[in-house]
């Protein structure tokens, strides 16, 4: 009966509802800066890669060492020494603005490999036939290599976003705010598995949101989808 009450209280309260649209917005917030600055990390890796537009041996090795350093650090370790970091950025080192700062710079690098990936399935057939018609690098690049990869692209997106969801959970255990502040403080360390739970569920709904969206534009913008319809 007790955790019940904890529970009603909790939402009467509105804690819970804070905790969804802060989750959600470091979240979406997160995934905008990050894919701001990954995508065109992830276009460099691509392009100056040995099979790209412009290979180029310096550059792709040197940022892909960079990219790879990032990503091998496991999330946690990564929050805790990038705590100076967000501080310095924004000028503390608790609350959902030092949240973001940790999630960015983690999911940056993620987000760079997911669009090289996104941009390797391109068939080279329509960049060779770009380059006959004589367009230039930047609209090889824009016309036809982003534009081709719209589909998987978005699809990464989700698969992104997905990730750093669950990257703003853990970021709780330093001073974060959202559902996982709520499962650790309210749940975990008082004994409430029925708020803990209720937090876990509350994450799936945001994912399942998440993945419906990102499939619905996905399928909207496949070309081959659009023209099987159309036939």
């Amino acid at each position: 009966m007790f955790l019940s009450e904890m529970l009603r209280d909790l939402w009467n309260n509105g804690l819970i509802q804070i905790g969804i649209l802060e989750t959600i917005y470091m979240t979406l917030l997160s995934s905008l800066i990050a894919y701001i600055i990954g995508l065109p990390l992830g276009v460099i890796l691509n392009i100056t890669d040995k099979d790209g537009l412009t290979p180029n041996k310096v550059i792709n090795s040197i940022l892909g060492f960079i990219v790879n350093i990032f990503r091998s650090i496991p999330f946690i370790i990564l929050m805790v020494a990038m705590l100076p970091v967000a501080k310095a950025i924004v000028g503390t080192s608790l609350g959902n603005r030092a949240m973001i700062v940790m999630l960015v710079i983690a999911a940056a690098p993620y987000i760079a490999r997911v669009v090289e990936s996104s941009l390797k399935e391109v068939d080279y057939g329509k960049i060779e036939a770009a380059k006959s018609m004589g367009a230039t690098d930047l609209q090889i690049i824009f016309k036809v290599i982003l534009r081709e990869s719209i589909p998987s692209l978005t699809t990464g997106a989700v698969i992104a976003t997905v990730t750093i969801l669950g990257y703003s959970a853990m970021a709780s255990t330093i001073g974060g705010t959202g559902l996982g502040q709520i499962a650790i403080i309210y749940g975990h360390q008082r004994s409430n598995a029925d708020i803990t739970w209720l937090c876990v569920l509350l994450m799936v709904v945001i994912v399942q949101i998440i993945q419906e969206v990102g499939i619905y534009i996905s399928r909207k913008s496949d070309k081959r989808i659009l023209k099987s319809r159309n036939n």
